[in-house]
């Protein structure tokens, strides 16, 4: 039995998430969908360095299985994008050791999020970032403000409500904007992100950018411990999952 780590990014528009979910389309139902035809009706577990919720796209989602196969890791690629719906495609396997797991041997992880600032959006790009009909925010103010945010903290304040997690101390080593064209991006990496961490960070900074809070305001969004005090979750279209880091 082998162990193999495999890279895939996925266009998350016509997905309800990662995860499986009964009766909806996910990457994970048809990333097992394709190994058990490859394993001859065999059901194989894929686990994922996390999951990723409806429209959220990936250029570097990070999973691994077990096969018994003896297909070589330079032929598991073909084999598997000749299979899969042309929204997701592997990028790279390779052999793992067996103490190798997708999900808790991740040291961090790095996520985008795109607004596009263009007086007219272009039609190509409506599902992959985030109009803002033309406005262009005060990005000084928002890296200012991000300050708040880099280093460790409890960040209850930028958690989704519904979520189980008990711990919510993570820490961000990086928070920064970046303008590509007319788009804005907002790198961020961690050691680890909350449920909807990435999506409300992104809303509260573009309330800085655009006048609607105040710099040193998410200083005390951050020390609140409080969802309430901090921005709406900006949509999910704007959010990829670049990089896993192990």
């Amino acid at each position: 039995m082998r162990r193999l780590k495999v890279i895939i990014s996925y266009d998350g528009t016509l997905f309800s998430g990662y995860q499986v979910q009964p009766g909806e389309r996910t990457v994970q139902a048809e990333l097992e969908r394709v190994l058990s035809i490859m394993h001859k009706g065999e059901k194989i577990k894929v686990t994922a360095s996390g999951r990723t919720d409806a429209r959220v796209h990936a250029t570097g989602q990070t999973l691994h299985f077990d096969t018994p196969l003896a297909i070589p890791v330079d032929k598991y690629s073909k084999a598997l994008n000749v299979q899969l719906p042309r929204d997701i495609r592997v990028q790279s396997v390779e052999e793992v050791a067996h103490d190798f797991h997708a999900r808790y041997s991740v040291t961090g992880k790095r996520y985008r999020y795109i607004w596009s600032c263009e007086p007219i959006q272009s039609p190509f790009r409506r599902y992959y970032t985030v109009e803002t009909s033309g406005v262009k925010p005060n990005v000084e103010a928002m890296q200012e403000a991000a300050k708040a945010i880099v280093g460790t903290h409890d960040f209850s304040c930028f958690c989704a409500a519904n979520t189980s997690v008990k711990d919510k101390v993570r820490t961000v080593t990086t928070l920064q904007f970046e303008w590509h064209g007319e788009e804005l991006h907002m790198v961020i990496e961690g050691n680890g992100f909350l449920y909807n961490m990435v999506r409300i960070i992104a809303g509260t900074l573009w309330e800085v950018g655009v006048g609607r809070r105040t710099i040193d305001n998410v200083a005390l969004v951050v020390a609140s411990e409080d969802r309430d005090k901090a921005g709406k979750t900006a949509p999910p279209q704007g959010l990829y999952l670049e990089k896993v880091f192990y």
